[in-house]
Order: structure tokens, then sequence, then C-alpha cells
């Protein structure tokens, strides 16, 4: 059996069915750019005029942004994910049983949203273990189509990853194990079937993983569970007139879907409240398309203490922290008795020319979540100085290993092939990737089963927010990133691991591939193509 919450307010947090949100107000949910509209507005068609394209065009321009701040009514309690840290078995391994399945979600008024996801039908569990545990995790499929299950951000073998390579078939259950040997860290888990990630996603699968440090990490840091170490896992949907998640409605930007609603753990219009000085807000941007840039409502500063593969050197304190998809990030936040605050999205900083950045959420601002302090706040401790060893696994030495071009949905000229191993990598060997984005189109780069350090940015060394480990960067138009990876003890020659771009709508369409881990001396082999587990 799984456990229950470690805390009767996390538990109350998350009920079997949300309460109804009343609709946000008219300019929360302004129209989106269908291909219906386009015809309608003349932008497309053989018989447009260049005065229909004029007006079409200012029309675009002017309704292709989203601006919610100061217009959502925060009225719904803060759903908390189940805390899961599973049970043990006869040789001291930690077991963990999800059941992806089919659901429904009463997300907004009138009917039911149809959802998939995780033991509940939508989300997942948060899994819990520390850093040298050896861990299963039974996943059975109860959906209508296969699927898989990724450990984004774990160091494990590749052939128990849960990409592409590693599908689960109606009905059937995969059972991966591997012994958890990396630093304390937020990270996540979601499909990755080949060419349907995206949809999968969409409709409601994702999870959180937490990794802790045995001997309990710096001390000072908030860690109660849903009450002052809160994860915060953010999506952004469309919704059709009878309450579904619209699938179809893409922006022209090319990205894939962005939503006018945003939902926080699978709640519309949250608010959570805080009874301590100091909250820690676990970010997860498990959106398909949509990059984030949090900040306060207030502009006040917080404390940046961890991204993607754990703590960084020492707190950073800053007002901002862009989290493109697949993106992780830990911030403290202090707050006085009684006062309320606001989770913000800014505009976020693409890089990008100002149409693409318009049309792909570079103007948007969004609220997303309210803090609401109690009149009396359990007081917290300093944060400490300093939080984990910094990485030091390279140097920017101008040294380059590899180079990862990122256009027009391929790597390096490659459509992703699943019979097609890209390269291979020696065991223990440390490489420099360059990875670097040439078309109009946002992009970032994740890296399955390993994380790296940042060396440089444009040719300048990385600011503080990127000097932490990371597994998923972004990447912006013409401005080099200088990575150094390192590949661990788990070589297999014939089950690859993937890079990508995280926007999914991208990675369906084929902007991915595969490497794997050799021997030294060794060549890569062949992938095994095979239609499931079970």
């Amino acid at each position: 059996m799984t456990k229950p919450h470690e805390d009767p307010r996390a538990a109350d947090a998350q009920p079997t069915t949300p309460p109804p949100a009343p609709p946000p107000t008219a300019s929360a949910t302004p129209r989106r750019l269908t291909r219906r509209r386009l015809l309608k507005a003349g932008l497309i068609g053989t018989s447009a005029t260049i005065a229909a394209c004029a007006a079409g065009a200012a029309w675009l321009w002017t309704t292709s942004d989203i601006d919610t701040a100061g217009t959502i009514r925060f009225v719904n309690r803060l759903a908390v994910p189940p805390l899961d840290t599973g049970r043990r078995d006869g040789s001291g391994r930690r077991v963990f049983d999800l059941r992806a399945a089919v659901g429904s979600r009463r997300l907004r008024p009138g009917r039911p949203t149809p959802t998939w996801g995780f033991d509940n039908g939508h989300l997942g569990p948060t899994l819990r273990a520390a850093r040298g545990e050896t861990v299963v995790v039974n996943v059975r499929n109860e959906l209508t189509e296969t699927t898989t299950v990724h450990w984004h951000g774990m160091h494990l073998p590749a052939s128990m990853d849960g990409g592409p390579h590693q599908p689960i078939r109606v009905g059937a259950t995969w059972s991966p194990s591997w012994r958890i040997d990396q630093p304390a860290a937020t990270l996540w888990y979601h499909p990755h079937p080949h060419g349907r990630t995206g949809q999968h996603v969409y409709r409601g699968m994702a999870g959180m993983f937490i990794v802790d440090d045995p001997s309990g990490g710096p001390p000072g840091l908030p860690g109660r569970y849903g009450v002052d170490d809160v994860p915060v896992i953010v999506q952004d949907k469309n919704f059709d007139g009878d309450n579904r998640f619209d699938e179809a409605s893409r922006l022209i930007g090319g990205v894939g879907v962005l939503g006018d609603t945003v939902l926080v753990n699978g709640t519309i219009a949250p608010y959570h409240d805080v009874t301590a000085e100091r909250t820690r807000l676990r970010l997860l941007n498990a959106s398909n398309a949509r990059t984030y840039r949090f900040g306060l409502s207030d502009g006040r500063p917080f404390a940046l203490v961890g991204t993607d593969g754990g703590l960084l050197p020492a707190p950073h304190t800053t007002d901002r922290i862009q989290l493109s998809p697949g993106e992780r990030a830990e911030i403290v936040v202090t707050m006085r008795p009684s006062e309320r605050l606001v989770l913000r999205s800014h505009p976020p900083e693409l890089g990008a020319d100002f149409w693409t950045s318009r049309l792909t959420g570079g103007d948007d601002t969004l609220d997303v979540l309210e803090l609401r302090a109690a009149p009396r706040l359990t007081p917290s401790p300093a944060l400490p100085g300093v939080l984990a060893e910094p990485p030091r696994i390279g140097s920017a030495d101008g040294r380059v290993d590899r180079r990862f071009e990122l256009a027009n949905f391929m790597i390096n000229d490659r459509v992703m092939d699943m019979s097609r191993i890209d390269f291979g990598v020696a065991r223990g060997v440390t490489e420099v990737w360059e990875i670097v984005s040439t078309d109009l189109l946002p992009h970032n780069f994740h890296a399955h089963g390993t994380r790296f350090q940042v060396l440089s940015v444009g040719g300048a060394a990385p600011p503080p927010e990127l000097r932490g480990w990371k597994d998923t960067i972004y990447a912006p138009r013409q401005v080099p990133i200088r990575v150094a990876v390192r590949f661990g003890d788990q070589a297999d020659p014939n089950t690859p691991y993937m890079f990508h771009c995280h926007l999914l709508y991208h990675e369906d369409q084929g902007m991915m591939g595969q490497f794997v881990v050799t021997e030294p001396g060794r060549s890569p082999g062949r992938p095994a193509l095979h239609d499931g587990h079970g």
C-alpha cells in the first residue's frame, strides 16, 4: 500500500473532485487563433487582398497576447498531489505502483473534463525516495493506447529510462528498477511515446518525483510537504464548448498548443494558505509549449535555491526565474502575516523577433497562484549560505566535442529515426556539447540519463540561475550554449537515450535524436525495436 499524505493539510488540499471554479473574466480568456478564425479574417486563402491582409495582420497583432494580471479571482484551494513514499519489499527496495488510466475532473463549471493521468485519472502522486535507495515502479497501462513513462532528470540505465524504446502495451505492466545515485532534486515523470508525447502530457499525464538527501540536506530549507514545501505543477490549457481539452487549437507561431487558462496541480484559479514565514515552491513547467517567467505580483525578490538537477551552490536573490517546458526551479518566498501575493508569469525573454515572440507567448502575462498568509506565521530559520557543491566537471577552454543545431523540426538536419543511433559516447567520459538554435522558433534542449554543467552562454559565463546542475535548457536564437556532460557507469550499446527539444510539438515532429553509452573503445550497436512490454 502507498502511504497517504504526511501532513493533514496536504490531504485536505487534494479533493477527489475539486470544487467548480467560476469562469475567468473575458480578458482572461481571449479568443484563440484557430484556422477557422484566420479564414474568416481573410489571412489565408488565394483571394485575400492586400488591404485585407493588412487589416488581418493588425487584428492578428492585437488579439494574439494574453494578460490576466489582476483579473483572476482565486477561489479554489490548491490541490496538492498525494505524497507516495512507496512500500518496502523483502529485498529492501522501495516499491511504487502507478496506474495510467482515463479519468475526468470538474475543472470548470459545467461538464467534467475527460482526462488522462496516473492512479486518480489526472496528473499523478508525488513519488519520493532518497539517494542510495533502489526503487521499483510498477506501471500498469489501462489507457486505450500504448504509452511509456519517462523519469525526467533521473540517472538510470537506458533500458529503465522510459523513452520511446520502452513502450507499455494496453493492459500490460512495466516494472523498471534502478538505484538512485544523484543529489537531492525535483524531478518529474511523464509519457514519452514516439510521436504522441504531446497528446499524452496535454491530457494530464505528469507527476513529480522528489529525490532526497539521506542526511536531510542543508538545514534551514522549508521541508513540510504540502505546507511550506509545495509542488507547483504549471500547465496551460484550452477548453472547447464541452469543457474538453482542445488539442487542435494552435497558434500560428509553430510551437503547438498555447493555452489561455492556467492550471496548477490541476487547479484553476488556485490559492495556497501560507502558515510559515518562508515557503518553498517547487516550480515545474509541465506545459507543452509555453515558457514562463515567474515573479511575484509586488516585485519583491525571492531566493532561488535549486534548479533541474538539485540545489544551487548558494541561494540566489532575484525577482524573476524563467522556465521553458521541462525545466524546474525551487524558490523560497518570504511573507508577512495576513498579506497576499500572486505568483505571476511575466512576458518571457524568448530572444525571438517581435512577431515570433508575440505569436509564441512572448507578450503574455499570466497570474498563476495566490499565496495567502495567515494572521500568525510560524517562524522560519534563515536560509543557509551554502547549499551544495558547484558542478566541476568541465571548463570553458574553447573545446567542443559535439554541436547540436536546432532548426526546422530537426537536429543537425536529421529527423528522429527509431532505428538509427546518432552517436555513441564512452562510459566515464566528459564531453563538451554546443547547442545553438538557428531558425525563428523558440527551442530548448533536454538530454536523457544525465545532467550537465553550463559552461557558457553566448561566449559569456553563465548567469547565477544556470550555475547548478541542469538537464534542460532554453536555447535563444543564434546564442551558442556550451555544456559539459559526463556519462556514468551504465553502458548499453543497443539501448539509446534521447536528446530533443522539449517543446513537445517539436519533439513529436521529429526534433529528437538518440545516443548510447558504450564501453571505452566499443562501437554503438543497433536498437532493438519491439511493440511493448507485457
